[in-house]
């Protein structure tokens, strides 16, 4: 067989499986396409090293394997680079495309498989290949199918709602991580038609053309100029003639005009209301034929439906153009009646609004405000609060008229009714920033905002304080007075009232949405107290609101550490052990405000003074046997809970008490259950227990079956927290050789190699997962097992580590560095010798040029996947250049200086320092003298004591060494300082029976 055939697939395949990693949708699919994809790379490596004798049908099926491959790139291009409203639309076609994909490449792969008479663990590992790609399965997520038939019920329902359009587009958007500025949501919709003008299938055509058309009513992407314009040319062209409704639009039952008509199996439509009725009266016959009724097909008139809305609209648009003399009439009682309407139509719909607002109508509201009737008023108010709902522009339009703030702001003072729609208003306006100064600089609206912030009126008093919220420009101390006087009256019942009126306020310190600022006030305050006095009372429901209140209140760390101190634990866990809480939900909320005081003991003042929320083992027991007993909800809680507590002052106890009550057995059953959020915190609270060290009291849970859970979080988690986690505990576990083979046949260092390559700027956990690959690597390169080394080299991981030297995180690199080293031990052993008269007949055989693969250093026939060679897999320079590094960590340097030192080893030492000089590693090793770190330093002059036995390097870089090596003698370690003595001898500084040498000066 040609093997430059298989050499093009496999290129080809690499290129398929980089391309996979950036696609915009479907990651999870290509994923394990993509791994499909790699696994037959790796095959045809060893196919190509086997060199099967080829024939016509082995010939032909790689050529069908060469088809399938370029189609699949074909495939994985389009989705990287298509529009991504188009590429989340087509998912369905995606999903088939990929199966097709996956039986056509396992079709070509068994063809090739019949042909080829290869070794039998070969053979058995490319059929468990093609099974593996017959039990795959490929499918479009949840939220994608959910957004599908949002779309699919609003094509068929015909909606031409604004809202509905924007929602959705707005929905998709977010999905496929479009930014939700107009401009960007417009380019991305105007580039998703462009595309849907190029489908070849008609029916796919079809689709595509209905689904522009309902997202083309979103007014999210049309301007307020564009929808005004395209209004008024509606509008125009429509007359002033009301259109009486067609015959067909009443209901033959009712004889009233049709909200929901539907269609009956006698082809008849009725209001849906009225033939439901008439059936369920025992009625089976129809009402206008007399034919008997298939009770089960009703079916919508969507057609009539939509002629009907048409018609509505039509009318509507003609009534709100019409009813400007109307609403400035004389006559109370038609204005009454206009404002009526327009009060209803805005109710209604927000098309109606938008009509309303291009009709100018606002600064006639802004007008009715100043009226001596009160209901013009109200009525205005009303209205105008929902165009203000609507966005920024109608805040705007509403507030930069003469006096309209004004106006607003001087119906504070009226009654109840009218001052509770005015701060609604008030409040809506105040969300925006621009309008912010508008409101708070017009003369007594503060002062009026303070009165009403206390008012016994509790929407009045919510209203108020929202607005005073909103108004961040305002010197705090008048907010606070404002604030002062609402929790003043409310802290007063609450300590001193009757136990209903504790509840009450309790209640309402539950209910209120405070900022961290009003709730440290309001401890400070005293509340703590009789909320912590209430936990005592005998009564379940005392007890509940109270805890309602403590869970609001703890949110902020101060408050959770006040808690504390004041002895919250104690009732907080009585009640939470409790077996007969009658109140639904109250042992989740008893576990929040637990979960708030573990938190507050992660902040600075808890290490600064030494707080604990658990001081005993019995109590960590108690809590955590909770877990195995409760709902996803409370299990998420309790595990934030212990992330909390891991990291507290009393954290090394805490973990230490988990590990010996067998916690990590809890938490593997639980990393393998489907409730995300439970998975997800668990695998993190595993990795606390695990981070300081091999454990190995729990070690004995952590079989092959934990492995594949492992593994398999990492391959298909949509949550980075989580993949990160994982691959730490992969990282963490012992070195053993029964565990490391549990790991490799379990895949893990296939997801080393995706995790190290892993690359999405976007995800805020991207270093960890690259890091903690990098740490599980090196129980892999352990130079005492070379099966296990030619493993990593196989999947060309050795070059992934050198790119990494270049942009990866200090911590990384010391991993990285750790596993080139290891690698590295091995190059002198396995770079092939050969003697001279032999070179260029064997390099011949081999195919490749003697003078570019002799290796300087070990003076054979090296590459980076035979004997791992530094200088093959161009290192040396990205080794020197990460040891130069400012921000390079003490133990990142002493793992770079490991690697570099392997290269000066033995025999080899004056071909490595020819090496290292022309990488300019000498003077990176020079300035490691200077390192805060003894063992840095130490390396660097165990590696300057081997380098200046040339007398080349002793001349050029010794003078500059001499006065750092003189203050090394004086003031080093007890292991430095006889080094430095000897190279310095060695420049003949000092005498060679100098006492610097024995260590004791």
């Amino acid at each position: 067989m040609a093997s430059y055939n298989l050499h093009d697939i496999a290129r080809s395949i690499s290129e398929v499986v980089d391309a996979s990693r950036e696609v915009v949708l479907q990651k999870e699919n290509f994923r394990k396409y993509s791994a499909f994809l790699k696994r037959i790379s790796l095959t045809f490596h060893e196919l190509i090293k086997l060199q099967p004798e080829s024939s016509e049908t082995s010939n032909k099926a790689v050529e069908d394997l060469k088809a399938e491959i370029k189609a699949a790139k074909k495939l994985t291009s389009n989705c990287s680079k298509g529009n991504k409203i188009y590429l989340l639309l087509s998912c369905r076609r995606i999903v088939e495309d990929l199966e097709s994909s996956t039986k056509n490449i396992r079709g070509s792969m068994i063809d090739l498989l019949g042909s080829l008479d290869i070794a039998s663990e070969t053979n058995d590992l490319l059929m468990n290949l093609c099974k593996d790609m017959a039990d795959c399965q490929y499918q479009t997520c949840a939220q994608e199918e959910e957004i599908l038939q949002i779309i699919e019920a609003g094509i068929e329902e015909r909606s031409i709602d604004q809202s509905y359009a924007s929602n959705l587009l707005i929905f998709i958007s977010k999905y496929v991580g479009i930014s939700n500025e107009q401009s960007m949501m417009k380019a991305e919709f105007e580039s998703f038609k462009n595309e849907t003008q190029n489908i070849e299938s008609r029916t796919e055509a079809l689709r595509m053309e209905q689904i522009v058309l309902l997202l083309s009513n979103a007014d999210i992407i049309t301007s307020s100029k564009e929808k005004e314009m395209k209004y008024l040319i509606k509008r125009d062209s429509l007359g002033r003639q009301l259109l009486e409704p067609l015959q067909s639009f009443y209901c033959p039952i009712t004889q009233d005009v049709m909200v929901d008509p539907v269609q009956t199996s006698s082809g008849q439509t009725f209001e849906r209301a009225a033939i439901e009725k008439w059936l369920a009266d025992g009625n089976n016959l129809c009402p206008l034929t007399k034919t008997p009724l298939n009770t089960s097909s009703l079916r919508p008139n969507r057609t009539l439906r939509q002629s009907m809305e048409e018609w509505r609209n039509r009318n509507t648009m003609i009534s709100i153009a019409s009813m400007k003399t109307e609403i400035q009439s004389h006559d109370d009682q038609e204005v009454l009646c206009a404002l009526q309407k327009l009060h209803d139509l805005c109710k209604n719909s927000e098309l109606h609004r938008e009509w309303i607002v291009i009709e100018d109508y606002i600064p006639i509201f802004i007008d009715l405000l100043s009226a001596k009737n009160s209901e013009k008023r109200i009525h205005s108010l009303s209205i105008l609060y929902y165009l203000a709902k609507d966005g920024e522009d109608n805040k705007v339009k509403i507030a930069e008229l003469n006096e309209s703030i004004t106006c607003i702001v001087r119906l504070l003072a009226r009654k109840v009714e009218e001052s509770v729609l005015a701060l609604q208003l008030l409040r809506e306006l105040s969300k925006s920033i621009h309008l912010g100064n508008h409101i708070g600089n017009v003369q007594g609206c503060v002062l009026l905002l303070v009165t009403l912030a206390s008012s016994d009126d509790a929407r009045a008093s919510e209203y108020a304080h929202d607005v005073l919220d909103n108004l961040s420009f305002l010197d705090q101390n008048v907010i606070q007075m404002a604030k002062a006087q609402f929790f003043k009256p409310l802290l007063q019942r609450l300590s001193e009232g009757p136990v209903s009126m504790k509840m009450a306020m309790a209640a309402t310190l539950a209910d209120l949405e405070l900022t961290d600022h009003n709730k440290l006030c309001l401890s400070s305050d005293g509340a703590n107290k009789p909320l912590l006095e209430m936990l005592s009372y005998g009564v379940v429901e005392v007890k509940a609101a109270a805890v309602k209140a403590l869970q609001n209140l703890s949110g902020v760390p101060q408050n959770g550490l006040e808690l504390i101190r004041h002895g919250a634990k104690d009732p907080l866990f009585e009640l939470i052990f409790s077996h007969n809480l009658s109140i639904p939900k109250l042992r989740e909320q008893v576990a929040k405000t637990i979960m708030h005081l573990a938190m507050s003991t992660t902040s600075p003042e808890a290490y600064r003074e030494q707080i604990f929320l658990m001081v005993t083992e019995e109590d960590v027991f108690k809590l955590f046997s909770l877990i195995s007993y409760s709902g996803p909800d409370l299990q998420v809680t309790l595990l934030l809970t212990f992330h909390a507590l891991c990291k507290s002052p009393s954290g090394v106890d805490i973990r230490n008490w988990l590990r010996q009550m067998s916690a990590v057995k809890v938490l593997i059953q639980l990393c393998e259950v489907e409730e995300l959020s439970v998975r997800v915190n668990a695998v993190k609270l595993f990795y606390y227990l695990i981070e300081d060290g091999e454990h190995e009291s729990f070690i004995e849970h952590v079989n092959k079956k934990c492995i594949n859970t492992l593994v398999q979080i990492i391959r298909t988690s949509n949550d980075e927290g989580e993949m990160a986690a994982a691959m730490a505990i992969i990282a963490h576990l012992p070195h053993n050789i029964e565990m490391s083979q549990n790991l490799l046949e379990s895949g893990t260092l296939e997801v080393i190699y995706d995790s190290l390559t892993f690359r999405n700027s976007h995800a805020p956990h991207e270093k960890e997962i690259v890091k903690y690959a990098a740490a599980a690597l090196c129980r892999f390169t352990d130079p005492s097992n070379i099966e296990w080394q030619n493993r990593v080299a196989e999947v060309d991981m050795i070059p992934v580590l050198v790119k990494l030297l270049c942009s990866a995180s200090s911590s990384t690199k010391r991993y990285i560095s750790i596993s080139l080293k290891q690698m590295s031990e091995s190059s002198s052993k396995l770079s092939l010798p050969v003697k001279r008269s032999n070179l260029l007949s064997l390099a011949c055989c081999l195919g490749i040029s003697p003078s570019e693969n002799t290796c300087p250093v070990h003076l054979g026939m090296c590459t980076v996947k035979s004997s791992f060679c530094l200088l093959q897999a161009d290192a040396v320079s990205p080794l020197v250049v990460a040891l130069g590094e400012a921000e390079a960590e003490a133990e990142t340097c002493e793992a770079i200086m490991d690697a570099i030192l392997t290269l000066i080893e033995g025999t080899q030492l004056q071909n490595g320092c020819k090496v290292l000089e022309e990488a300019n590693a000498v003077a990176a090793i020079k300035k490691m003298l200077n390192s805060h770190s003894t063992e840095v330093q130490e390396k660097a002059l165990r590696a300057l004591h081997r380098i200046f036995r040339f007398v080349e390097y002793k001349n050029k870089y010794g003078k500059s060494v001499q006065m750092v090596l003189v203050d090394i003698t004086q003031r080093g370690s007890s292991r430095t300082k006889p080094l430095a003595a000897k190279i310095l001898a060695q420049l003949n500084v000092l005498n060679q029976q100098s006492t610097f040498f024995d260590g004791n000066s």
